[in-house]
């Protein structure tokens, strides 16, 4: 609750989450999957009293995978995580709802009707998407206005100053269709802030020391970049947490960013960074750009 506490007492107001943060695979759903919704859980706590002074976004799971696809499974399953997702965050609405990842089999079709649905039944507030491309963003804004279906509002990506690949295969089309666009893991799990130090031992627990997929940010090209970012905020007077957060805020379309935290401490620490540059134009501009193998890799099996 520390966590929660520490974000509204610096006035953040949108708190990110989604149904399969903090999984148990042994309380599975009627349809099959694995969600224990601990996150929800903790942010319905930590929000008690405060539900009208926040934006509370979470996410619904696509049908399991190995699953055939039947007419109607989506709105079931869209359904039935709405209706567990309110229930865990002690709430009757959901300001902003997105499908982790759509479905590839099924017709968007029966995704967005659905979605208008609780809108209509006032369970869901507006609609947002994430995990999808600049293809699949054209088709969810074309078939929003061929059905009179609430239209996806926002696109939350993977973005930041070392993961640069959606500025080619999301953003375009999220601008083409006035979506606002929410970056997530801005800090890079703490690469952007600072955490880790090229030949030194990572910190206990950290997601790059225990996750595989953050690992793939641990390069010498992402270490250099890093280095190059950091003298270039300090000569400035900034930290390169100022500089990571400041960056994604200077581009139009975006309208929050999203920052992890274990701490009461770091939220802080991320809160005041949200407001300690807005950086110039010609500041933009100047920003170190990355190299060619600057970014994530992905570390084999």
């Amino acid at each position: 609750m520390d966590v929660v506490h520490a974000a509204l007492d610096t006035g953040i107001t949108h708190f990110d989450t989604a149904e399969i943060y903090g999984v148990n695979p042994d309380a599975a759903t009627p349809s099959g999957i694995a969600t224990a919704g601990r996150s929800e859980e903790f942010l319905g706590e930590g929000l008690d009293g405060h539900r009208d002074d926040v934006v509370i976004a979470t996410k619904f799971a696509p049908r399991p995978s190995g699953l055939a696809w039947e007419p109607g499974q989506v709105s079931r399953r869209i359904r039935e995580g709405c209706e567990a997702s309110l229930r865990r965050l002690r709430t009757d609405r959901i300001d902003l709802y997105y499908p982790h990842w759509l479905d590839p089999e099924a017709p968007i079709d029966e995704t967005l009707l659905t979605l208008a649905d609780l809108v209509q039944e006032g369970k869901v507030i507006k609609v947002g998407c994430t995990h999808v491309e600049n293809e699949g963003i054209d088709e969810a804004a074309e078939t929003s206005v061929r059905l009179g279906a609430p239209a996806f509002v926002v696109t939350q990506v993977e973005w930041s100053l070392l993961t640069r690949r959606v500025e080619t295969t999301v953003l375009p089309a999220g601008r083409r269709h006035h979506l606002g666009s929410i970056p997530y893991f801005a800090l890079a799990s703490g690469l952007l802030a600072g955490k880790y130090r090229k030949g030194e031992e990572y910190p206990a627990g950290s997601r790059i020391a225990t996750m595989r997929y953050f690992a793939g940010f641990a390069t010498d090209e992402n270490f250099a970049y890093v280095d190059a970012l950091t003298a270039f905020a300090e000569e400035r007077g900034h930290s390169i947490i100022d500089l990571a957060i400041g960056w994604l805020l200077a581009h139009d379309d975006v309208c929050s960013v999203l920052t992890g935290a274990t701490t009461a401490d770091q939220v802080r620490a991320n809160a005041d960074a949200a407001g300690a540059w807005t950086l110039t134009a010609e500041e933009f501009a100047a920003v170190p750009r990355p190299g060619p193998r600057v970014g994530f890799i992905r570390i084999s099996t």
